[in-house]
Order: structure tokens, then sequence, then C-alpha cells
């Protein structure tokens, strides 16, 4: 999936609140709007490689968009890059879904996006190969400690909420997945974050115990595209 615009890159100052960043950009100071409201405090760190897209749409607050940042440190600058829209893993499955390249999901066919279910909102409704109704949910990863994949980065009420949804249409009869898109390469297997938040860790064991389908990929990420990289193991349990 290719990213929409040109990306230039940046140096990162600070993050006033979640939704923005200031960057050093052709040495003067710019303000970008922060897609990923997550803590994100393991990446924008000082000085980091922040990749932006400059914006000129009327009406906006900021001049740029927030896109990539360079994972690592001053010892270890060469790290992979991260997307840091939270919002992309979904446009990027709705392409894999429609090109049958999903693992696990060639033969599941789409049929809508943005689900209203009681009071939530899923993001794809499926045919499973057998023509029944499949629910998936998408979840985007940006954390990755000691090449583990860490999901929530922060309390994520409405994904609980989410998980504990598609548990009670698995145990009611009804095809229920969720897919962690990990929009980094250097995970080698995706763990619940429980010191951060063990209720929604504690829901992701009850859906796996009640059937639900769960997978995380891993994806390359460049200044220009975002592709497929590997499907990793999941390992539910506390540590």
């Amino acid at each position: 999936m290719l990213f929409s615009g040109h990306l230039v890159p940046t140096k990162f100052i600070d993050r006033p609140n979640r939704f923005l960043i200031r960057v050093q950009w052709n040495r003067r100071v710019v303000e970008c709007h922060c897609p990923d409201p997550g803590r994100l405090k393991e990446l924008l760190l000082p000085g980091a490689e922040i990749w932006i897209r400059p914006e000129q749409k009327a009406g906006r607050k900021t001049s740029a968009t927030t896109v990539l940042v360079r994972a690592g440190s001053p010892d270890y600058p060469d790290g992979p890059l991260v997307c840091l829209v939270s919002a992309l893993p979904n446009k990027f499955v709705k392409e894999l879904l429609e090109s049958g390249d999903l693992p696990g999901y060639a033969q599941y066919r789409l049929i809508r996006t943005e689900i209203p279910y009681q009071n939530h909102r899923f993001d794809f409704l499926l045919n499973d190969p057998d023509g029944h109704p499949y629910y998936l949910e998408v979840k985007s990863v940006t954390y990755v400690h000691n090449h583990i994949a860490r999901f929530p980065d922060a309390v994520t009420l409405r994904g609980r909420n989410h998980v504990e949804t598609l548990t009670t249409l698995k145990k009611q009869g009804t095809g229920t997945g969720i897919v962690f898109i990990c929009q980094r390469p250097d995970a080698v297997e995706f763990r619940p974050l429980w010191d951060r938040d063990p209720r929604f860790a504690e829901a992701l064991v009850r859906a796996a115990e009640a059937g639900v389908d769960l997978a995380c990929f891993t994806t390359r990420v460049t200044p220009k595209s975002i592709q497929l990289s590997g499907q990793i193991p999941l390992y539910l349990p506390p540590e």
C-alpha cells in the first residue's frame, strides 16, 4: 500500500498534547497533527527521525501530518521505520481482503466496512467460505519491546468492548476475528500488555478460549509504502 502524498524527514522536538507533535524542518519549528493518540513514549524520543506529510488544506490547524517515526535511540540510530497512522491498518487490510492476500482470509468475501452493531462499530463484515456472516476487527500495533509486539500501549475501553462483543457473537454461533497489524517489521511474537491494560488482556484471553480467530502480522515500512511482512505467533497468558 502506497502512502498518499510526499513524505519528508524531520527531527522530533516535543509533543504538547496527544494530537500535536512539533518537529524541526528546514531550520524552523513545524506543528504536525499526530494521528495516533497512544502514549508513544518509547518512540517519540528527543531528536527522533520523523517523516511528515506537508498539508495545504484550508481550515487545518496544522501544516503537516506525522506519518512515520524511526524507532531507536542515540545508541541505536538505524532502527526500523514505524507508521503512526492508526487508521491506516484498516485501509491496508481492506486492500488485502479485496485482493485475497490476507493470510487465513483468502476465501472470505468482503461485504461492508464500518458495520454498526448495538453500541459498537466493527471494521468489516465478511462472508466466510460457507457464505455465513463474519465480523472482523483490526487493531494497530506500534509498540515493540525486545522483539515482542505489545497491545495496547494505553488503556482502551473501546478496544475491550470490541473484544467482549466479538466473544459474545462467537458464542452465539457467528464467526468473528481480530487482526493485529504491527506497523513495523521487528517483532517475532505478539503479547497483550498486561501491565498497561490487564482488563483488555483478560478479555483477549477469553476471546481466544471462545474461539475468536486471532492473528498478528508484521509489516515492512518505507517512506513510500507499507507491505505485509509475515505472520507471528500470539502468546496470551500473563508472564
